[in-house]
């Protein structure tokens, strides 16, 4: 592996102030982010990304490689939690299973905009087109898991209820507003998108740190409460993902030749939300544990992607 790229992520102020969270949280310290604060910047963070990947979007060519990016975005969706379900099912229940499952077939909104911020750091470009792919894979994977719960669990929900639960993945606050942003930052010109470039660009990585601390905060108060439901768990939150990413890495060579966006491709294949479907499984498994599936992508697979994954899966496509 090129040691730099791993020393340069490593070193990365954003995920300095991640570190900073779980060790605030591990020594007890009254340190928090406003809640109110954290969802702004949460806010901020899609918005920004969409904008951004919409400009880029309305300055690219269009080429097969953003179809193929697409079709291989969607198809990661819907199989990835397929698999995943039935190697969960050994250890849960049907309804744990399919929450866990939707979590890693879904992706990290923060895992993408910290990978971007990666690519920015090492002056690799990428295409727009990404953020499209990014928020295209959130909704069916929820889909997907809504499914397999329904096929392999006694409680059986009606078609009202399916609708809802499809029309939540689809309408949630998360795809809305990076789907979006999007098409903004698409039809805004350069001199619009030049006026609330402070606002869209100059401040990123600033509002990034400040999420990022949150996210250790809360990643080190729930590491404790996952590692006591023992190391399968544990070992799957780091396992599959890493998987999905080097597969992605190294086949996504096969049909895209920029390597910015088979890096981001294989960071949303190895990412897991922790906030899009932990939302919709309050509806479609009220019998799931969220203190295993919320900590298992947050506390676990979150810190591994953005600390040693990228570099792994950069190493991969350079050497591919």
């Amino acid at each position: 592996m090129n040691l730099h790229l791993l020393v340069d992520n490593l070193t990365n102020p954003a995920l300095l102030f991640f570190v900073l969270g779980i060790i605030a949280a591990q020594v007890k310290s009254d340190l928090k982010i406003p809640q109110n604060s954290s969802k702004f910047i949460s806010l901020y963070l899609l918005l920004a990304i969409g904008f951004k990947g919409g400009q880029e979007l309305a300055h690219s060519t269009y080429s097969n490689e953003i179809t193929y990016a697409v079709v291989a975005g969607v198809l990661l969706a819907l199989t990835v939690p397929v698999y995943t379900f039935f190697i969960l099912r050994l250890k849960f229940t049907a309804e744990n299973a399919g929450a866990i499952a939707a979590a890693y077939g879904s992706v990290s909104a923060v895992t993408f905009v910290t990978a971007v911020s990666f690519l920015e750091m090492e002056g690799i470009a990428f295409g727009g087109h990404m953020v499209a792919v990014m928020a295209l894979m959130e909704a069916p994977s929820i889909i997907i898991g809504v499914l397999l719960l329904r096929l392999y669990s006694n409680g059986k929900k009606s078609s009202k209820e399916l609708f809802q639960l499809v029309k939540h993945a689809i309408t949630n606050g998360s795809v809305l507003l990076i789907l979006g942003s999007l098409v903004v930052g698409f039809t805004a010109s350069d001199a619009q998108a030049e006026g609330i470039k402070p606002f869209t660009t100059d401040i990123f990585k600033g509002f990034l740190a400040v999420f990022l601390l949150d996210m250790g905060i809360t990643s080190g108060e729930k590491i404790g409460a996952l590692l006591k439901k023992g190391w399968f768990a544990f070992l799957f939150s780091i396992i599959v993902p890493l998987f999905n990413g080097l597969l992605v890495a190294k086949v996504s060579g096969l049909f895209l030749a920029n390597q910015g966006d088979r890096f981001l491709l294989s960071i949303l294949a190895a990412s897991a939300s922790y906030i899009a479907v932990p939302a919709a499984m309050r509806i479609a498994a009220p019998k799931a544990n969220p203190s295993l599936y919320l900590p298992m992508a947050l506390a676990i697979t979150f810190p591994f992607n953005i600390t040693l994954g990228m570099p792994i899966y950069m190493h991969v496509i350079q050497s591919f």
